[in-house]
C-alpha cells in the first residue's frame, strides 16, 4: 500500500508551523530577557558596591577633618542619588 505526503507530516498543517514558530520566538525572548535581566542585576550590585566604597572614604575624609560637616552631607546625598 503506497501512503501519500500531504503536507506537514505533523497532522496540524498550516496551524502546527504557526505554533512551532511561536513556541520558539517565546523560547528565544525569554533566554533573552532572562540574560539582560541577570546583565542588569549584576551592574546595579557593582555600582551600589561603588557607592559604598566612596561613602567608606567619605566618611574617612570627614572623620580625619578634610571636610566640614555640610560638605558631608551634600556629596553623601551626591552619592546616594538624593535619598
Amino acid at each position: 500500500m503506497m501512503h501519500y505526503y500531504y503536507g506537514n507530516m505533523s497532522g496540524f498543517g498550516l496551524f502546527g508551523g504557526i505554533l512551532m514558530l511561536l513556541f520558539w520566538l517565546a523560547a528565544i525572548s525569554l533566554i533573552i530577557w532572562a540574560v539582560r535581566g541577570f546583565g542588569m542585576s549584576r551592574h546595579h550590585y557593582y555600582q551600589m558596591q561603588d557607592s559604598f566604597k566612596a561613602l567608606d572614604i567619605l566618611k574617612e575624609r570627614y572623620a580625619k577633618g578634610e571636610i566640614d560637616k555640610q560638605e558631608f552631607e551634600t556629596k553623601k546625598k551626591d552619592l546616594l542619588g538624593g535619598q
